[in-house]
């Protein structure tokens, strides 16, 4: 990419992490070739060029105090936040830092791809000094289509319309999923979606079941448990051995309007 973001616009690239998943508890810090998951993801995105500050935004239950423990020994950055309203995490975080543009990442995708990052925050300025849209990003959740594989997830948007949702979103998966707000309604933010040809939107390379662990386990042990690699060489990697993309084909994808029923 040629387009660098302007030192006036501060990134902050912010991890939502916690030990409460309800289909595979504690999930954030096991063990992938050696480093918590939490940690590959981090790592992961302190590469991205774009991105200025990597912030793991966890909650304030007392079950989360172990996030909190993993960030001090690995001396992450980190904010603690309400556990079921997201949106108010983010956006206090976000304040917190100064961010000028947040990028949203989840824990679970430990093969995030710092390239891709750094492609949806440069879309959003679109070769200006400025940004030129609100929202971008490289899918939108079920029932929309996406053209990237799940695990790959990125969301990047404006501090102003973030904190526009923050005041605005009533809805509990408007809150849960933090950015729905941005997008679920046209015309009501600038939303640009990035699509990738071909298409490989049916590849499931996020962690939310121990089929999903087993699968990314056996990624990282490919790459002899480095994190460097790119997500086009996983890609290189299923077209040799297309049974890898069976190991979890199964799971059923999570849906925009899915909140804890502890809402």
């Amino acid at each position: 990419m040629n387009f660098r973001v302007p030192d006036s616009q501060k990134v902050v690239a912010i991890i939502q992490a916690r030990m409460g998943s309800s289909r595979l508890p504690g999930k954030v810090l096991l063990d992938i070739a050696g480093e918590a998951m939490l940690a590959r993801v981090v790592k992961r995105c302190q590469r991205a060029l774009s991105v200025d500050l990597v912030v793991v935004a966890t909650s304030d239950e007392p079950a989360d105090d172990a996030v909190e423990r993993f960030c001090l020994e690995q001396d992450y950055l980190f904010f603690r936040g309400s556990l079921h309203d997201v949106l108010d995490r983010y956006y206090r975080a976000a304040r917190r830092f100064e961010a000028a543009i947040v990028v949203r990442v989840t824990a679970d995708c430990p093969l995030i791809d710092p390239v891709v990052i750094d492609q949806v925050v440069d879309a959003l300025f679109g070769g200006q000094p400025a940004p030129q849209w609100d929202f971008t990003a490289n899918r939108l959740p079920p029932p929309w289509k996406r053209s990237y594989p799940i695990g790959l997830d990125v969301e990047v948007c404006t501090f102003t319309a973030l904190e526009q949702a923050w005041k605005e979103a009533k809805e509990a998966h408007q809150r849960e999923h933090v950015m729905p707000y941005l997008y679920e309604q046209e015309g009501r933010f600038r939303v640009l979606v990035l699509d990738h040809i071909p298409d490989f939107g049916h590849l499931r390379w996020t962690v939310d079941t121990p089929e999903d662990l087993a699968l990314v386990r056996q990624i990282y042990a490919h790459f002899s448990g480095k994190d460097d690699f790119s997500w086009l060489e996983v890609i290189d990697l299923f077209q040799k051995d297309p049974a890898m993309a069976e190991m979890n084909a199964r799971v059923s994808p999570k849906q925009v309007n899915d909140v804890d029923e502890r809402w």
